[in-house]
């Protein structure tokens, strides 16, 4: 038997056939392609979500200069208000179009989980997705634990296109940079390659001009910054991984103010770089941001403060937007949270099951839900 094929049928079913065409489209964008990883070394979850503090920031011991001048710039008496002033992307457009964890004032809790609560253990745990008990220091030599950056390095599409921009030469051995082999670039590591394009170039310059305000091995974020950014535009790596430190550095040096500063420079960089990307077909709507820091901090006069002794300062947040990261906002539901979670749920992001040879964290399942 015989079917001819009516005309009128075909028509009819033009729209239900349009539709499902979209519906695929959208579940194939529907999972992110790259990811830029940024960690911002000890900002405390109390200004992302509270906005600056009222105390701190009219202590002249923590300040210097007008204090009208910057309670103008960072206060107002409404806490969403105060907050958009410190840090205007985030609150303006990440908390429209992504996820913000770890406002503990709405019983939204993210903990680191290691025991030390300082930096090279923290930026272990976010990169492994585990607690290596023997990483205790700062000073700890390379990290051999798998993390999940050379992971990622390993799959199908994404040999050579993982790359690391820090300004912290121990983020180096964290990578266990000597034995990698993607591009990992520390203090004070130019750019590599032949024919870099001008504003490359310029970033490599800059970072030898700069002042060594925080010591021989540590460069400023604007710094790390340029290089990164310059870098994206010009060679397209897949996943990124963006590490800064001046907020850490200004909170030991008790300077509130540029504490404050920086993190407003660093909403404004992370704000450009967002756009940059979603302006470049290569990026545009396959790129997902997950923004965290490595450990938290005290509170009142030991704000400047972190460590195991340091109550409050394993208190920490997070934040995602992008391509399978639904639009949900500041998270309010009662949770916990650890920041060994981060490595399988970027992982996941991407479509992988990062798996290393120790127990790592399980994915944050309401990032993707």
């Amino acid at each position: 038997m015989k079917f001819k094929s009516n005309p009128y049928l075909l028509v009819l079913f033009l729209p239900v056939i349009f539709i499902f065409l979209i519906r695929i489209s959208h579940a194939k964008s529907n999972k992110a392609e790259n990811i830029v990883l940024i960690l911002v070394d000890g900002y405390r979850w109390q200004e992302l979500f509270r906005g600056a503090e009222h105390d701190l920031l009219l202590s002249k011991k923590y300040n210097s200069g007008d204090s009208l001048e910057r309670v103008n710039k960072y206060w107002d008496d409404d806490l969403t208000a105060r907050r958009k002033k410190l840090m205007p992307f985030t609150w303006n457009y990440i908390s429209e179009h992504g996820q913000l964890y770890g406002n503990r004032d709405l019983g939204n809790f993210v903990n680191v989980k290691n025991p030390y609560w300082i930096s090279y253990p923290g930026r272990a745990e976010v990169l492994s997705g585990s607690v290596d008990s023997a990483i205790n220091s700062n000073s700890y030599p390379n990290n051999t634990d798998m993390n999940v950056l050379e992971f990622l390095n390993g799959q199908n599409g994404y040999r050579d296109k993982v790359v690391t921009f820090a300004c912290w030469g121990a983020t180096g051995r964290c990578l266990n940079k000597e034995n990698s082999r993607m591009l990992i670039s520390v203090p004070w590591e130019n750019i590599p390659g032949n024919n870099l394009t001008e504003a490359e170039t310029l970033a490599n310059e800059i970072q030898h001009y700069a002042p060594k305000t925080f010591g021989e091995d540590e460069r400023l974020d604007f710094e790390v910054y340029a290089l990164a950014k310059s870098y994206i535009k010009s060679k397209h790596p897949k996943v990124i991984y963006i590490d800064f430190g001046d907020p850490d550095e200004y909170a030991h040096s008790g300077k509130y103010k540029n504490y404050l500063d920086d993190i407003h420079n660093l909403d404004e960089m992370i704000g450009k770089l967002w756009k940059m990307m979603q302006a470049d077909d290569f990026y545009k709507e396959k790129t997902a941001f997950f923004i965290v820091p490595d450990h938290g901090r005290g509170s009142g006069d030991q704000w400047t403060d972190h460590g195991s002794s340091v109550e409050h300062s394993n208190e920490t947040w997070f934040m995602a937007m992008g391509p399978g990261i639904p639009a949900k906002g500041e998270m309010k539901m009662k949770t916990q949270i650890f920041q060994d979670q981060y490595a399988k749920t970027i992982a996941g992001l991407l479509g992988f099951d990062y798996t290393a040879p120790k127990p790592v964290g399980e994915a944050i399942e309401s990032v993707k839900k």
